[in-house]
């Protein structure tokens, strides 16, 4: 699966990557594999920016245990607890032809959902409402209110479906370079070979946090920036590590102006809004290169760049329904609902691989003086997953139970209290992955560099 995924990025995964530990999450599907994999090709593209700056070729071991872990949750509080991940009413509820399942954790949501049910915030009474609903027009439904749902298909369904078919005729990373002009300001070093790398990260949830956290990691300051009253609070823990969270309200002139002014002197945007919800605020592709020619524009959507759903709203879990995941996990259980991914994979995968075109773009900018432009989605590395994972469900032995070994000495003094982490999944020789930041609340930082 390495290879796959660094061919993609012209980088050359032989002799360079070594992969340790055992046993594989439970899964039909190879989910250990696209851990290891996304990770290592991430690194890997952080050991080739390395030798690009004058580094020596360093060797990069992937920890494909502590892979998987870092696919669930790497944060372990110290005396306190954290905040529930899924509301209440979030989950697969049977319905008169199937399953679907409702994703309700933002506030608004949630009230679509409960809109188009005629509901109260009662788990009994949706479910009771959703059973009397065929599964693609209760979908539409919540869709066009402004909600978030997806029935449950199967993978030949997915791949008969007109967006199924649109996602499989993208590219894994969709690449593309122009002519740039570049701000100063970024100063490398072999150990910290992002140092001074500014990384405007506009990003929600999972997969775009996954990718600057990894960024951060390596020493990029990544200034995240959310609307008033955003919040996240089962994974902004999670994935704040390494980053300063700061507050603006794109739909006022002043606060506006600061993120033009934020942009401009960017080296690297990251954005996971929906495709085009950038140009309905007036920042669409062209504005962001006429403010900023040099910068490393990446892209993430839930599912895809074309076709009839590239606009839709989605979420890991829903995409999990729409593409036959859920569906062949329930039936490799026997199960009677769906059975999605042991953890939320095409996320934290698709994160990595936006970290790997993120560098991928550095290269591109001391190779060629270009800017780079990147598209990723969930539903594309969901077909890299389901595309090269076995037939037939291993019979590997899971993972290890995670131990006090596996986590990192020291305390991270968090917004919420002392914590530990997991040690990093993967180690560059002569680099080690390391945050300066501890995880903090949204907002907490000024809109500044």
């Amino acid at each position: 699966m390495l290879e796959a995924i660094s061919s993609v990025l012209s980088l050359s995964a032989r002799e360079c990557v070594t992969f340790t530990g055992e046993g594989e999450l439970p899964s039909c599907y190879a989910v250990t594999e696209l851990a290891a994999a996304s990770v290592g090709a991430a690194a890997l593209a952080v050991r080739q920016l390395i030798a690009a700056q004058g580094g020596r070729p360093a060797e990069v071991v992937v920890d494909r245990r502590l892979a998987s872990l870092w696919f669930s949750w790497s944060l372990h509080p110290v005396g306190w607890k954290l905040p529930p991940l899924w509301d209440p009413v979030a989950g697969d509820y049977p319905t008169a032809d199937g399953w679907i399942r409702l994703h309700t954790n933002a506030p608004h949501h949630r009230a679509a959902a409960l809109a188009v049910l005629k509901t109260p915030v009662e788990r009994d009474a949706v479910a009771r409402a959703v059973a009397g609903w065929r599964g693609a027009e209760l979908e539409a439904a919540v869709v066009a209110q402004g909600g978030c749902a997806a029935m449950m298909r199967s993978s030949a369904e997915w791949a008969e479906h007109e967006q199924g078919r649109a996602v499989a005729a993208e590219p894994l990373i969709a690449l593309a370079t122009r002519a740039g002009s570049f701000n100063a300001g970024w100063a490398p070093t072999p150990s910290r070979p992002l140092a001074g790398l500014k990384v405007l990260d506009l990003t929600r949830v999972l997969a775009g946090p996954v990718a600057t956290r990894f960024l951060a990691g390596y020493g990029a300051d990544v200034l995240r920036i959310d609307p008033p009253g955003w919040n996240e609070p089962g994974v902004i823990p999670e994935v704040t590590l390494g980053k300063r969270c700061a507050r603006l309200d794109l739909r006022l002139a002043p606060d506006r102006a600061v993120f033009e002014q934020l942009l401009a002197e960017a080296d690297v945007l990251v954005h996971g809004y929906r495709s085009d919800a950038l140009e309905g605020l007036g920042y669409g592709e062209q504005v962001r290169r006429q403010l900023n020619p040099g910068l490393v524009d990446v892209a993430l959507d839930a599912y895809g760049w074309s076709g009839p759903l590239s606009g839709r709203r989605g979420f890991d879990s829903l995409v999990q329904m729409s593409t036959g995941i859920a569906q062949r996990g329930m039936h490799w259980r026997d199960a009677g609902k769906p059975v999605p991914l042991p953890v939320q994979a095409l996320d934290h995968a698709t994160g990595y691989l936006a970290a790997a075109a993120v560098v991928r773009g550095l290269l591109n900018r001391l190779a060629e003086g270009s800017a780079t432009q990147a598209r990723l989605s969930l539903a594309r590395t969901a077909l890299l997953l389901t595309d090269l994972s076995p037939l037939e469900a291993s019979d590997a032995q899971p993972p290890a139970a995670a131990s006090d070994a596996d986590l990192a000495p020291a305390l991270e003094q968090t917004a919420w209290g002392a914590a530990q982490r997991y040690q990093p999944p993967v180690a560059i020789d002569g680099a080690p992955m390391a945050w300066t930041r501890p995880a903090s609340e949204l907002g907490f930082s000024p809109p500044s560099w």
